[in-house]
């Protein structure tokens, strides 16, 4: 393995790649990475990956089964699985998982969020902590993304659902029905403000811990 290594690396580097900290970065037997690409410090590369030129893999990331087109950024601390797609110019930020998923050219997926069995349109914004819920426990569903969509941070996309492009979803909201082109979807509980209530939880909470603090 450590012969394999050594010789997969000369060749990467012989071959246009550039490796940061060759070191550090492990191949696959059929790992396939095009010249000027760059691939940063400690970066895994399992069975099935093709890296397009001048795409970037970022530090700490593991990819397996997948294919990030020309200009694509991937990581640091990203994890691609088996299907994922990347097309030109898609950026897949730190802690996000992407499996079974094609994303379309300029995609951004930048933040911890988990996109399986699903299809990203071009130009679309994913943000922070959006998952797809792709899982009923017996059967896997599709999410379909559109063009130049706008998902809102910790949005749940439940399986099988469609956002029309151009179509927005509030943040924190749970999408169990289609988003047609153009729309916005608000799907969470309305926010209810008590007044002076927080005052008096504490006040009863502080209550109770001085009675057991004398033995009541």
């Amino acid at each position: 393995e450590a012969a394999f290594q050594t010789r997969a690396r000369a060749q990467a580097i012989e071959d246009g790649v550039t490796l940061t900290a060759p070191e550090s970065v492990f191949f696959a037997h059929d790992t396939v990475i095009g010249r000027d690409a760059t691939i940063e410090p400690n970066v895994v590369f399992g069975p099935g990956v093709t890296v397009e030129s001048g795409a970037r893999i970022r530090a700490f990331s593991h990819l397996e089964g997948c294919h990030v087109s020309r200009g694509a950024v991937v990581g640091p601390f990203a994890r691609l699985r088996p299907g994922a797609e990347l097309a030109e110019d898609v950026h897949v930020g730190n802690f996000v998982e992407i499996k079974n998923a094609q994303v379309a050219e300029g995609a951004k997926i930048n933040h911890l969020s988990y996109i399986g069995d699903a299809d990203v349109g071009a130009k679309t914004n994913i943000g922070a902590g959006t998952i797809t819920c792709n899982y009923d426990g017996v059967f896997k569903h599709r999410t379909t993304i559109g063009a130049r969509v706008f998902v809102g941070s910790n949005t749940m996309l439940v399986a099988p659902v469609t956002l029309g492009d151009d179509s927005m979803t509030a943040t924190g909201s749970v999408i169990t029905r289609d988003v047609g082109a153009g729309d916005m979807a608000i799907a969470r509980a309305p926010q209810v403000a008590k007044p002076g209530l927080a005052v008096k939880f504490f006040d009863r909470l502080r209550a109770v811990k001085a009675a057991k603090g004398k033995g009541v």
